[in-house]
């Protein structure tokens, strides 16, 4: 990686502004229900105290309106879990950039934490707004981005303060890069992706930019029946984009030029409507009844992808293989990270459904690398510049 990292760096005694990425799902009782981001930023955040350092932590969480506090986006929760995790004081600001976080910010001292409020009660935040990343930058001497989740976003707190502070990565932000960096540019072979998800509409960059350099592509998931359609099967009501049909066959021909092994559903499971307990059956490809629609891959081919995965020394993987929050068709995705987890080569899940399935299914931890970023990942696999890189300092 070719940013400065909080390593090349002296922070004793300095005030640094660290952007996280602690936007966390909570329960209905509004408890924390997967802290997994907020554990994700602590190798940073105990980087920057252990080094004496004042730290400044600033995030986003959910979707307010942009016009002020509103309690149901609060990040006080947030910072009574990283009082737990830390077990340490963390001084929650009551407001981003107003007299709390001033006077929080003021008091200060080496080895503390202050945590600033939702940076997105303030619009200013979505904007960009120059003046707004300004007021941000003037609470620390060095500006620290180690939210991978948001780094595909130029918003003020991930792009906006590099233009006035010495800018460097975090631990989180250098291994999402160098892993998945390195599996784009420079991976063992044989190199596997595997997309899966609704829309081809939502992959078309990733697949272009990956048939560039996999041996094996593996299309999973809604968007494998617009393929399907393409090669000249009927899919019955399964999901089509009829306008992506001709790409889609574009997109194969691409693949076979190359001499890329193009891996699509041999047989699919198929229901009579989109529901947990719909009646369902297997059938091959080129037999999806006309009422019936495709919700998951078939039995047969998730032997032939778990193969291909097995055999592979670099796997990326994004989207699942079917509609794994229903049991019945829950079994293609299963199967996909079984397999990864059988994979002696280096296994990545670019974030999103994909890392909840591996999370929920227990493989996290036979994965080389789980991506915090959903569309930061996607973007990073389409060979796109993420703004919250591109405005830290060069080495």
């Amino acid at each position: 990686m070719n940013k400065r990292t909080i390593k090349d760096i002296d922070i004793k005694g300095k005030r640094v502004l660290v952007r996280a990425d602690f936007n966390v799902p909570f329960d209905d009782e509004g408890n924390i229900s997967d802290d997994n981001r907020i554990r994700a930023a602590l190798p940073t955040i105990k980087y920057l105290l252990d080094n004496k350092a004042k730290v400044v932590l600033m995030s986003h969480l959910g979707r307010p309106k942009g016009k002020g506090y509103e309690k149901a986006f609060s990040l006080a929760p947030v910072g009574n879990r990283l009082k737990e995790l830390l077990d340490i004081t963390v001084t929650m600001a009551e407001d981003v950039i107003g007299e709390s976080a001033k006077k929080a910010v003021e008091n200060l001292r080496e080895g503390e934490i202050v945590l600033l409020e939702n940076v997105r009660f303030h619009s200013e935040e979505k904007e960009n707004n120059l003046d707004f990343a300004k007021a941000l930058s003037e609470f620390g001497d060095i500006y620290v981005n180690d939210a991978f989740g948001t780094a595909h976003r130029a918003h003020a707190s991930t792009a906006g303060v590099a233009e006035y502070l010495p800018a460097v990565a975090g631990y989180l932000i250098e291994k999402e890069l160098d892993i998945m960096g390195k599996a784009l540019e420079n991976p063992e072979k044989p190199f596997v992706a595997i997309l899966g998800g609704a829309k081809v509409s939502d992959k078309i960059g990733v697949i272009e930019n990956l048939i560039e350099k996999v041996d094996t592509l593996i299309i999973g998931g809604g968007m494998a029946y617009t393929f399907i359609k393409a090669m000249g099967y009927e899919v019955g009501n399964s999901l089509l984009e009829e306008d992506k049909i001709d790409l889609a066959k574009t997109l194969m021909e691409k693949a076979e030029a190359r001499g890329v092994k193009f891996l699509l559903p041999i047989d699919t499971v198929v229901a009579k409507e989109f529901s947990p307990d719909a009646e369902y059956k297997s059938v091959q490809i080129k037999d999806i009844p006309a009422d019936w629609q495709g919700l998951d891959i078939g039995p047969e081919t998730c032997e032939i992808f778990g193969e291909e995965i097995k055999s592979a020394k670099t796997v990326v993987w994004n989207g699942p293989m079917g509609v794994f929050e229903m049991p019945a068709f829950a079994e293609g995705t299963k199967y996909v990270a079984k397999s990864m987890s059988e994979c002696d080569g280096v296994t990545i899940i670019g974030g999103g459904d994909s890392a909840a399935a591996v999370d929920q299914l227990g493989f996290a931890d036979k994965m080389t690398h789980i991506s915090t970023g959903g569309g930061a990942s996607l973007e990073f696999l389409e060979g796109k510049e993420l703004p919250g890189v591109a405005a830290l300092n060069d080495k």
